[in-house]
């Protein structure tokens, strides 16, 4: 166990160097010197340029594409701080990639989040800081603990300063009706669902909308938006059944393949998403603003260091 007395140190990999500055800034700290790279062959190469014996280690890492490059950073730079004397290491993924796997939908499906979480704790890590998993059941597939920020607070506070009246809260489908109605909640609004099916993965067709969306300003919510099929197919319905304005927001921009173009050709009037995964400069259109994380995974890494509450920080919140 750390000792209260022990240095707290903050690295990052090359997922999200941005986000993991600001952290650190924050915090009133550097980031610590690393340095992770490739050799010839593909290889990862890991240094890390400083002593970390005894310290509270922090590796900030988002496993967003590419995927599989992120992921193996994450479990080298691990590995190194436990080989290294390191006296806690907690991996803050401000997004955990391979969430979506997270249960067997069909015979001989893997379920590869709880892969990973196996390989994050063989690798070394003692704890585990990340934001609005895919599935909360994702907690349950480690065996070291794991803090579960929450991206609605920040989202919510930005829609209480744009003063909205008339607001429904709608869900992209059935599966996202428990984070509608939390958000719905701190706005004191009404809320609706987006009844859609998906014939084939990546492809999703509205069947219907329940809830009285005319003549009212609508906030889509949703975790994530990779594709954007979903959240742009159920804009567009809401938009013809008489909804004023549309707006979107997610906690995980993904943004892969047409996402992009189907936003900008999309009714929606602006997409509201936060910076767990960083956007390129071809992704950071005029629809699209990015609130920061960053504040808030400060806060909580204070907190785990000085073994005070991380939930309380959502209670304070509503």
């Amino acid at each position: 166990m750390r000792n209260l007395g022990s240095e707290i140190k903050v690295f990052a990999g090359n997922s999200n160097k941005e986000l993991a500055k600001e952290i650190a800034l924050c915090m009133g700290k550097e980031l610590g010197d690393s340095a992770v790279g490739v050799f010839s062959d593909g290889e990862i190469s890991v240094d890390i340029n400083e002593t970390v014996r005894g310290a509270d280690v922090y590796i900030i890492q988002s496993t967003c594409e590419p995927v599989n490059n992120n992921l193996m950073e994450l479990l080298i730079m691990t590995d190194a701080m436990k080989r290294a004397s390191a006296g806690r290491i907690t991996a803050v993924m401000p997004y955990y990639g391979y969430a979506r796997q997270d249960r067997k939908t069909k015979a001989r499906d893997p379920i590869t989040s709880k892969l990973v979480a196996n390989l994050i704790t063989s690798s070394g890590a003692n704890r585990v800081l990340s934001m609005d998993l895919h599935a909360s059941q994702i907690q349950g597939y480690f065996d070291i603990p794991v803090d579960h920020l929450l991206g609605v607070p920040i989202l919510v506070k930005y829609f209480i300063d744009l003063n909205l009246k008339d607001v429904v809260v709608v869900s992209p489908d059935i599966g996202s009706v428990t984070r509608a109605r939390n958000f719905a909640n701190y706005l004191e609004a009404p809320i609706a669902i987006v009844d859609k099916r998906r014939p084939k993965a990546n492809v999703a067709e509205v069947m219907n909308v329940i809830g009285d969306i005319k003549d009212k300003n609508v906030i889509l919510v949703d975790d994530m938006i990779d594709t954007a099929g979903t959240i742009t197919s159920s804009a567009n319905s809401l938009k013809e059944i008489g909804a004023k304005k549309v707006y979107a927001c997610a906690t995980h921009p993904v943004l892969s393949g047409p996402a992009i173009s189907r936003i900008q050709d999309s009714v929606i009037d602006e997409m509201v998403v936060l910076n767990t995964i960083p956007l390129t400069k071809n992704k950071m259109i005029e629809k699209i603003r990015v609130l920061s994380v960053a504040p808030i995974f400060a806060e909580a890494i204070s907190r785990i260091y000085t073994n005070d509450s991380v939930s309380k920080l959502f209670d304070s919140n509503r």
